[in-house]
């Protein structure tokens, strides 16, 4: 068979959903463009070397400057057109692009969708559902559904044959789903010239990187195929089945334990690529290579799988009160393989590991939201958990007929996708904690199951726009009867207010690129699966289309005793980005806060909400505010509180605290800004990206002076069992007091466009208990 140019390896039968070569699609592809993207020096220390261009992925948390390319062109999220995007939708023009995306071009730097400036609220409607445009209904409705039972037609996992048939139709009535598909057939292309995924075993971190990236592949090449029928996909993907099943050229791991089964994270996540590839490739593999293809799964993934439940294991543990990814993967990966195999398997693994994995998840992976939404681990461990959890949904519903529960045990899961949405600032997510691996095949596209389930459209229209949308699950999980827009009618403010998260998401608007963004938390010190900081207290704040006060995310996972305890005196918290005096807070006696720590909080809004404009103009009384008690966060204080509320039409932020201590106390800000401390010490001029934020001390205390240092810990800290990861080009914005009773009031003023010195507000001084909506008129 012909390939297109000798460049392209999909059928040259101009078959009408295979992209056509372009100069624009040789190089990234249309769709959604994605540029290389740099690192900042917030997250880039300590990620392994295998990081180099990951076409499909979200890198998490990305915080940092991106003045090289503050006046370059941000990369088109349609036709291949380039529009500037070095702040926001304001210098993008006036409509929507021509091929009816809402985002007219992705922001090169933060990867995050470049949003027109229009007040034409005609083009932009409330979510909705269009029944006439979305996909036909499946005819595989069983009366009593069971695991055990599947379809009898393939593909039988995430897009049955009736969804193949329509696919055509359904991106003729999408541009969204039309550049997906574009950019899937250039990620396919681009892996197929790759050589087979190297092994490489990244210390107690295994080979997940390995798997996520088998994955990746297959999952293209194998919607490729499916299109075209070319079976230079097939022949490819199985180079690489073949590969990570040791039957390479080239060595993949010991024989006895190809997957890592002692890290059952990679074992899973293998499982469920044989299972997809078993699946979407039935008809192009012979009997014999799906034959050597179950005998891999069953030894390298089902059966230590299945001896988890049955047997006595020591890499078990994510079976038993296990609410986060690790639950949501593990039983994800094995059931989707399981589901693939099942009628073929004849030695029992596969019905036997349904028969547990069902319900685990729903006793485990299912509660990984809490009652307000927020993943139990971090903003980053959303995604992986997510992902694992709607695969195995999706995968037992179009094989099965039914979810089991999987969906609405946990009748808050619908509201995770609330958390996603907030959790997201102007540039980049709050990205509190850890922030994990390489994602690879890990996307947010379950906002698109999420959307559909749960009757959620915003969720679609929110997911749409962002660069990790262009993978084959979208183009199933995706209604193109989907419209309207995201933001139409979105509170501008959300609180979530479980004790175990705690926290508070504030912006100016969610389509400018330049907004302010708030965000804080409090929340225990525990119970995140060893993820967290001890960082109650913690903020972010972007605005001028950059983060001023950022995290430094992860540690190296290879550290000693990096996830060994979460315990008080753990190894764990002498590494300096885990540490409390390496987070966005108070800081008392140069001590840790207490793992016990159980604040409170209090709040209000002025209940701002967007409407179907990009432009939004503020009335000056829109505000919002949130208030922490932190004292049992801290051994050597008697009270600690702290405020963060929204001034001036949301152009100012205002942080207070108030201390009472017996030990001396810091306040501390992470910035990638160039800082100069102003005469008298009370001011400082952060510069960043070509702007400037000014920020002062009010009503001073006695002593009260800006200092600045670099991102590393104390002489005097507790040595960890192996050394810090540097942070370059990050500095600590200080102010340090002695011991004693104290409020802080330090005042954040974004030197917007337009804005005189004359047109900032200097707010009153008020208590935090006496704070309200209006308090600060």
């Amino acid at each position: 068979m012909a390939s297109n140019g000798g460049n392209y390896p999909y059928h040259d039968s101009d078959h009408e959903l295979a992209p056509k070569e372009s100069a624009a699609y040789a190089q990234v592809g249309t769709g959604v463009v994605r540029p290389r993207r740099r690192i900042s020096n917030w997250i880039k220390i300590g990620v392994p070397i295998l990081l180099v261009v990951i076409l499909a992925a979200v890198l998490g948390g990305v915080l940092g400057s991106r003045a090289a390319n503050k006046n370059s062109d941000s990369s088109s999220s349609s036709s291949g057109s380039s529009s500037n995007g070095g702040h926001s939708g304001n210098n993008a023009g006036g409509s929507i692009t021509s091929g009816g995306r809402f985002a007219v071009a992705t922001n090169s730097e933060f990867m995050v969708p470049v949003y027109p400036s229009t007040t034409n609220t005609a083009l932009f409607t409330s979510p909705t559902v269009d029944a006439a445009n979305s996909w036909p209904s499946d005819s595989f409705q069983p009366a009593t559904p069971s695991v055990l039972t599947v379809r009898p037609d393939r593909p039988r996992l995430i897009a049955p044959q009736y969804k193949w048939d329509s696919l055509s139709s359904m991106i003729g009535k999408s541009s969204y789903m039309k550049g997906w598909n574009e950019t899937i057939f250039g990620n396919a292309t681009a892996y197929y010239s790759l050589p087979p995924v190297v092994y490489f075993m990244d210390g107690d971190s295994g080979i997940l990187d390995n798997a996520r990236e088998f994955k990746q592949r297959i999952k293209a090449w194998a919607y490729v195929y499916r299109i075209t029928k070319d079976t230079r996909w097939s022949q490819r993907a199985w180079t690489e089945i073949q590969h990570v099943a040791g039957n390479g050229t080239d060595s993949f791991g010991p024989a006895e334990d190809r997957w890592n089964a002692a890290h059952f994270l990679d074992a899973a996540e293998f499982s469920a690529a044989y299972g997809i590839a078993y699946d979407w490739f039935y008809d192009a593999f012979t009997d014999d290579q799906k034959s050597q293809m179950r005998t891999t799964l069953i030894l390298y993934g089902l059966q230590p799988g299945l001896n988890v439940f049955t047997g006595t294991t020591t890499f078990g543990w994510w079976a038993t009160d296990v609410n986060g990814n690790w639950n949501c993967v593990c039983n994800g990966g094995l059931t989707v393989a399981s589901l693939a195999i099942l009628g073929d398997d004849t030695t029992g693994v596969a019905s036997g590991l349904l028969g547990h994995t069902v319900d685990n998840a729903k006793a485990n992976c299912a509660l990984g939201p809490s009652d307000d939404g927020t993943w139990s681990e971090t903003a980053n461990y959303w995604y992986f958990g997510t992902t694992g959890h709607a695969e195995m949904a999706s995968a037992l519903i179009t094989a099965t007929g039914s979810d089991y529960g999987l969906l609405t045990v946990n009748p808050n899961f619908q509201l995770t996708g609330l958390f996603h949405m907030y959790v997201y600032g102007a540039t980049s997510l709050f990205n509190y904690g850890d922030h994990g691996p390489n994602k690879f095949s890990t996307t947010a596209n379950c906002m698109f199951l999420y959307a559909d389930q749960y009757n959620r459209p915003n969720y679609a229209l929110f997911q749409r726009e962002q660069v990790d949308a262009a993978e084959p699950w979208s183009m199933f999980w995706y209604n193109p009867g989907t419209s309207g827009a995201f933001w139409d009618g979105a509170d501008l403010d959300y609180f979530f207010d479980n004790a175990n998260d705690q926290w508070a998401s504030m912006r100016s608007s969610w389509t400018d690129g330049d907004a302010l963004y708030v965000a804080i938390k409090a929340g225990q010190n525990q119970n995140h699966q060893t993820h967290n900081d001890l960082d109650a207290g913690d903020f972010v704040l972007d605005a001028l289309g950059t983060r001023w006060a950022g995290e430094l995310g992860s540690a190296d996972y290879r550290s000693p005793n990096y996830f060994s305890s979460g315990a008080q005196d753990a190894d764990r918290w002498k590494y300096y980005r885990k540490m409390t005096e390496g987070q966005n807070t108070i800081l008392i006696n140069q001590t840790n806060q207490n793992i016990l720590a159980a604040p409170t909080v209090r709040h209000d809004t002025s209940g701002t909400k967007q409407g179907s404009s990009t432009v939004l103009e503020l009335d000056k009384d829109s505000t919002a505010f949130w208030v922490a008690d932190l004292t049992t966060a801290y051994f050597d204080a008697t009270s600690v509180k702290r405020g963060v509320r929204l001034l001036n039409g949301r152009k100012q932020v205002l942080l207070q605290d108030e201390i009472t201590s017996t030990g001396a106390i810091q306040w501390r800000m992470h910035t990638n800004a160039t800082v100069t401390i102003g005469d008298g010490g009370t001011t400082a001029s952060l510069a960043l990206d070509g702007e400037t934020m000014q920020v002062s001390i009010l009503n001073a205390p006695s002593g009260a002076q800006f200092t600045t240092s670099e991102a590393r810990r104390f002489d005097t800290d507790p040595t960890p069992p192996a050394a810090d990861q540097e942070n370059p080009g990050v500095t600590v914005l200080i102010i340090s007091l002695p011991a004693g009773t104290v409020t802080l009031q330090v005042l954040f003023n974004p030197q917007w466009s337009g804005m005189s010195s004359g047109d900032f507000v200097t707010p009153p001084s008020v208590t935090l208990d006496n704070w309200s909506l209006r308090s600060h008129d």
